[in-house]
């Protein structure tokens, strides 16, 4: 299902730690609304830039020119790379009432909702951890969770996703993101 844009500008927040590609999922994002004729902005937020400080990076898509130019502080999508944030800061802080949060988590879109007490909007889990490690063999969350994000938003189409992807990362680092992506796509769980 894809987002409406007569709204104006689609907004993103993305979180996870230093290191594990938030600002690269970010940028894939980003490319791919650029590529299917839209209007972006992507930037990152550091703070103590090192490998597993806080870090957020941010996404405006839009169908015509952004003249906006400042941190996201309504959202209308969260997409969340490490669980563990959740219970050191408030990820869903902002987020719109008919927005969607996207978690890479083992819990249900019910105990997400539970925990952070979500009473509107949409909750997605994907355990990206799980498919990153099986298939990648390596701690590469981000993907995965871009995937999932990507398949239940719609806010840009999954092929062109794939396609930035496998064109970053050609040869079989690519595939093996893009088979971790497909799987994540058809895991995610929507509440």
């Amino acid at each position: 299902m894809a987002l409406d844009f007569s709204k104006g500008i689609i907004e993103v927040r993305w979180h996870g730690r230093g290191g594990q590609g938030v600002v690269t999922s970010n940028q894939m994002m980003g490319k791919a609304a650029l590529s299917e004729g839209n209007y972006i902005q992507a930037f990152p937020e550091f703070g103590p830039e090192r490998t597993g400080a806080p870090v957020k990076a941010f996404l405006r898509i839009s169908k015509s020119p952004i003249q906006l130019y400042a941190q996201i502080y309504q959202p209308n999508i969260v997409i969340c790379i490490d669980p563990t944030l959740i219970d050191v800061m408030d990820v869903s802080e902002g987020l719109k009432k008919d927005g969607t949060l996207v978690l890479n988590t083992q819990m249900t879109p019910e105990e997400t909702r539970k925990k952070l007490g979500l009473k509107t909007g949409k909750v997605v889990t994907v355990d990206a951890k799980a498919i990153a490690m099986q298939i990648l063999g390596r701690p590469f969350y981000n993907m995965p969770t871009l995937a999932a994000a990507v398949k239940t938003t719609g806010a840009v189409k999954f092929e062109t996703v794939i396609n930035e992807v496998v064109s970053r990362y050609p040869g079989k680092v690519g595939e093996l993101n893009k088979t971790a992506m497909e799987r994540a796509a058809s895991e995610a769980k929507v509440g």
